[in-house]
């Protein structure tokens, strides 16, 4: 039977708030607050599910610091945030019933294109461009809401990286790409949230307090992303995807 004890409280508190910062900054938090919860004895439906409480608690403090430095493009990402709710819910509903992990090989080698590409393309998401905002923005932003929503109720490893990359694609420096990739990031662990509390895979008061220490990480992480700009936020996000390509690896060849 899973018992918070004083040790178990202070693992969360710092595992939470090094998880948020890094999660505001270029989104992988999961790296550090996943394993946390199940090193603690959680089993891994319950696991995921109060990890998606405490990730949203985080989201919700990175969302806001990005939006009110506005470096969130409201415009292109607030319609869209319903359905990275919905794409989420349905992608945790389907994961109850169909293993995820067949997606793991085509997961890894996507996260490596990510990061080969962005290593190699030194001038990446350094510098704004105006194509960002053009129409077929909201019809591509709305497509890969939908897929990476479901995705990340379904399997998760990535996301931001995934989230982070589509917005640089579509013309935004890393600065940007981040605020507007936590903005849908919100979207999509609300309705995973709302999903696995629907089954019963929630652990409230682990929960709670990651989510409280991943609210102090999100808001230092975020305020200090918003200061040093797209300098500092690309070398972290090519380190935090390398990391997830790491763990995607250790786990397939496990």
């Amino acid at each position: 039977m899973f018992h918070l004890s004083v040790m178990h409280i202070a693992i969360l508190a710092i595992s939470g708030f090094v998880a948020a910062f890094i999660d505001a900054t270029v989104g992988g938090g999961g790296l550090v607050s996943l394993p946390t919860l199940l090193f603690l004895g959680l089993p891994p439906s319950m696991a995921l599910g109060t990890n998606k409480l405490a990730g949203t608690m985080s989201a919700v403090t990175s969302t806001v610091s990005y939006l009110r430095s506005g470096k969130v493009s409201f415009r292109l990402v607030g319609p869209l945030f319903p359905l990275g709710v919905l794409s989420a819910a349905v992608g945790a509903v389907v994961v109850h019933h169909l293993p995820s992990s067949f997606l793991r090989p085509f997961v890894l080698v996507m996260l490596i294109i990510v990061a080969a590409y962005t290593v190699f393309k030194k001038n990446l998401g350094l510098h704004a461009r105006p194509e960002g905002l053009r129409p077929h923005a909201y019809l591509w932003t709305a497509a890969f809401a939908s897929v990476i929503g479901f995705y990340d109720g379904f399997f998760g490893p990535g996301t931001g990286s995934f989230l982070m990359m589509g917005f640089v694609l579509l013309g935004f420096d890393f600065l940007q790409a981040s605020g507007n990739a936590r903005t849908l990031n919100f979207a999509s662990n609300v309705g995973a949230l709302i999903a696995f509390a629907w089954v019963g895979a929630v652990r409230y008061e682990a929960g709670l307090i990651l989510g409280v220490c991943m609210m102090f990480g999100a808001f230092i992480g975020s305020r200090f992303a918003i200061r040093k700009g797209s300098q500092y936020v690309r070398p972290i996000f090519i380190g935090v995807t390398i990391l997830v390509i790491g763990q995607q690896v250790y786990t397939l060849l496990r």
